[in-house]
């Protein structure tokens, strides 16, 4: 039992890394049968990570139709956004906990680091920061499900760098009001974008690995 749990840990690992990257199209049907030989493994420990991630709502069980990678709507797109944006000024309204200590205070390196990565570290730290693990674990699962959607609309925004380094800033200078009205500013400027990212995510077009 213990080799099935840790073979377990090891796909629900590797399948949640791609389904962050895109790997799978919105929709793809995911066969237990070939990440098992993929994963040089039985399906049992495939099946056992699979729900799992059914039960983040990164993969959707459709019964007979087996399991698939969700397909977001631009109403349930606007949904996820908004549901993103309320759990962060939630964050901002609980503030830091006095046991969280200092904030992260490294610098966003350069233009060149993943923006997708740097907003989910960022985001993921100011839900942490509260020490309110129901709020910190669902913006973990809202990132994980926006990250497709992050690197979708990379193409359709400009400055987006520097609109994420002047959140950080905010978040560093402890500036809440700031960040409040900057990550409404964010969410709103995503929202208009919904018809071209959603379609986009269902043209299987390129850029997932622009």
């Amino acid at each position: 039992m213990d080799a099935i749990h840790s073979k377990s840990v090891f796909v629900y690992g590797q399948v949640k890394r791609a389904l962050r990257s895109g790997r799978y199209a919105p929709g793809q049907r995911i066969d237990p049968a070939t990440l098992a030989a993929e994963f040089k493994t039985s399906p049992t420990p495939v099946r056992f990570a699979l729900y799992r991630l059914v039960g983040e709502a990164l993969v959707v069980d459709q019964a007979r139709g087996g399991l698939h990678v969700p397909l977001l709507t631009e109403v349930a797109m606007r949904d996820l956004y908004d549901w993103m944006e309320r759990l962060l000024l939630m964050a901002c309204d609980i503030g830091a906990a006095p046991a969280a200590g200092k904030t992260d205070q490294r610098e966003l390196a350069s233009a060149d680091d993943d923006p997708i990565k740097l907003t989910w570290q960022l985001f993921d730290a100011i839900a942490r920061a509260t020490a309110h693990r129901s709020l910190h674990h669902a913006v973990k699962q809202a990132n994980d499900r926006l990250a497709p959607i992050r690197r979708a609309e990379q193409g359709l925004l400009k400055h987006s760098f520097e609109e994420l380094s002047e959140l950080k800033r905010r978040w560093q200078t402890h500036d809440m009001p700031a960040l409040r009205s900057a990550l409404r500013d964010y969410h709103e400027r995503r929202k208009r974008l919904v018809p071209r990212i959603v379609a986009l995510l269902s043209d299987g077009s390129d850029y997932l690995h622009q």
